[in-house]
């Protein structure tokens, strides 16, 4: 194992953690059977756990966050139908285009605002049903929002939401990657959050340091096709249980302890001068500098600090499970030191 003075601190993401001796101990015990014939006892615990925890009737494990919302759009929106989202949003900006590749999903956006947008004029993009339009058959919110540095969207503004979609008859999805941080910096229930969507998809792997995994939540006949379609993409898996004994560890023991990761983003971000965060997301905002978001990470990397280029202009430094308070220092020394060096005079 590398010595703590040299091993990189790594702030790329926070899928980035190791599993805890714990979290193995839990993988290596759990009870197996096989999932695609649904007798994998962990796995459907788990389903059934994370079903309730946002108030709905029935979950299912995926492999991937990419996977789960693409189901869950797939559930909501036929093929030619459309989709509202963040021109920023994650199901479109960092999916690949899967929505309209295997999903033939057409989409239209609204203002690169990340968190910040007002439902009234969210919902008056709305397209009824009737010829010549192409229908909206849903919307999707994510939260919390990773390129706009893990802010929160207001319950307020979701329920508004909800409000004006159940109006028009148009389905709510929430890519919900990081809605634990949510949770956890507003003390909102996460029922609070699960009972305003149709569907939505949460993950194991970011936060709360599960090494893979996100679940499909929704309805009990929505998550009975969504088995089809997961089989059809390829993600029927077998003895999934000691993948899942991972999610179920995480959701006992790394979910409180988010706010450790939110309390380290924020003197993180105060001791480099950035904005300070709301969740576990810290971004560079490198425009009044002479550095290019690649360039400063590069740097950083040989002074044993990995971080990522979001945009040009933009670095991002996420905080997680195996972060600790010498890292956080070492990033902010590091950092600090090089944005002196090339600063715009």
């Amino acid at each position: 194992m590398a010595d703590r003075a040299t091993r990189p601190a790594d702030f790329r993401s926070d899928t980035v953690t190791r599993p805890t001796a714990g979290m193995r101990a839990a993988m290596a015990d759990a009870p197996v059977g096989d999932d695609v014939f649904g007798d994998d006892p962990t796995v459907n615990a788990l389903e059934a756990q994370v079903a309730a925890m946002f108030g709905h009737e029935a979950a299912l494990f995926c492999p991937s966050g990419t996977m789960a919302n693409q189901i869950a759009l797939q559930l909501l929106v036929a093929p030619g139908g459309e989709l509202l989202a963040g021109a920023d949003a994650h199901v479109l900006s960092y999916e690949l285009g899967a929505a309209a590749a295997l999903g033939g999903v057409s989409t239209r956006t609204w203002g690169s605002v990340g968190a910040a947008w007002r439902p009234d004029e969210i919902a008056a993009m709305i397209r009824p049903a009737g010829y010549p339009s192409n229908p909206t058959r849903a919307i999707a919110v994510e939260q919390t929002h990773n390129l706009a540095g893990g802010t929160i969207v207001p319950l307020a503004d979701l329920r508004r939401l909800r409000e004006l979609s159940a109006e028009s008859g148009v389905a709510l999805h929430c890519d919900g990657a990081r809605i634990w941080h949510a949770h956890v910096a507003t003390e909102t229930p996460l029922d609070a959050y699960g009972r305003l969507f149709d569907t939505l998809s949460v993950c194991l792997s970011k936060g709360l340091g599960a090494p893979v995994g996100s679940l499909v939540v929704g309805s009990r006949e929505r998550v009975a096709q969504a088995r089809i379609l997961r089989k059809r993409l390829g993600g029927g898996m077998r003895q999934v249980g000691i993948l899942a004994a991972a999610g179920q560890y995480a959701l006992t023991h790394h979910v409180k302890r988010l706010a450790d990761d939110h309390a380290r983003a924020k003197r993180l971000a105060a001791g480099i001068g950035a904005a300070t965060p709301e969740t576990n997301i810290v971004l560079v905002d490198l425009t009044e500098t002479r550095w290019d978001a690649p360039s400063l990470v590069a740097a950083a990397a040989e002074q044993n600090v990995q971080i990522v280029a979001m945009l040009p202009r933009v670095a991002r430094i996420i905080t997680h499970l195996d972060v600790t308070d010498d890292d956080v220092d070492r990033a902010v020394e590091v950092l600090t030191r090089l944005g002196a060096l090339l600063r715009k005079q």
